[in-house]
Formats: structure tokens, C-alpha cells, sequence
């Protein structure tokens, strides 16, 4: 475990950091994750393109009804938490298609007969892992930078 030393003292200078500091962070943040979305995209399964109009990013929660897919939350500046996420009322089957279903028995219209279950598609995972380390490289590029300008000014 990785254990911070004078983070208190930390988190006073970061609240003290200038707006344009933030902003750039920001945007580092807003271009990786639109990096995972396309590739995510691009690798979802398509029949009527609802799930993959559904899957984008947005700062704080994510929209009612969608799946988090992955989120950035800073421990040190609350309004730096980005959310990335898959599905909305229409698109609600996201989980199903990311991890498959099991089979059961249905309920409703079928009631009673046995549906096999569903082999999962993973759109999220994948996306995600292809792009992890240049995620964080850019994302920590980006803090080293902005905390560089902040210091000569």
C-alpha cells in the first residue's frame, strides 16, 4: 500500500491551484477519455446503434439508467471526477452485452420456457485495457505540466 506523506498539506495546495491549472487537467482528462469511448465504440456490437450512441464520458455521476464503465475520482478536488459510461433508457441491456447472461428460465410473454443464456461481447474491458498505461502517462504528463506553469506564475 502506498501511503501519501503530508497529504493535507497536499490537498491545501492543490485548492489553492489557479483555475487554468485545473482546466488543463481537465482537458487531459476530457481527451483520454474520449480515446476509451471510439475505441469502445468501435467495438460494441451494432444492431440498431442505441448502445453505442449511449457510451460517453461526463463530469460527475454518471446519467440515470447507464452503466459505469469507469470513472477517475480525484480524492483532492471534488469537481475533477470523470465518469465513462454505456447505456440510457433506451440502450439499458449495456451489462448484458459486456458480460452475457446466464441461463434461466423466462418470466412475462414466456413464462416457463428456458432461455441459454448469452456469450458475452466485451466492448468496455477491452477499450479500457488497450489504453490504460497511455491514459495514466498523459493524464500524469498533463498534472506535472500544470503544476509547472503554476509554480512560474
Amino acid at each position: 500500500m502506498t501511503k501519501i506523506l503530508n497529504l493535507a498539506r497536499l490537498d491545501q495546495k492543490l485548492k489553492r491551484l489557479p483555475s487554468a491549472t485545473k482546466d488543463t487537467i481537465r482537458a487531459a482528462m476530457e481527451g483520454q477519455a474520449q480515446v476509451i469511448v471510439d475505441l469502445a465504440k468501435s467495438l460494441v456490437p451494432s444492431d440498431s446503434g442505441a448502445l453505442r450512441e449511449s457510451i460517453g464520458f461526463t463530469w460527475g455521476k454518471a446519467p440515470k439508467g447507464s452503466m459505469v464503465m469507469g470513472a477517475v475520482k480525484s480524492k483532492l478536488a471534488d469537481d475533477l471526477t470523470l465518469t465513462i459510461y454505456a447505456g440510457n433508457d433506451e440502450a439499458y441491456y449495456a451489462r448484458w452485452i459486456e458480460f452475457g447472461t446466464a441461463q434461466h428460465i423466462n418470466g412475462g410473454l414466456f413464462a416457463g420456457s428456458k432461455h441459454p443464456g448469452t456469450n458475452a461481447q466485451p466492448f468496455f474491458y477491452p477499450a479500457f485495457r488497450a489504453n490504460r498505461k497511455g491514459v495514466k502517462r498523459e493524464i500524469r504528463k498533463a498534472v506535472r505540466n500544470a503544476a509547472k506553469q503554476a509554480v512560474r506564475t
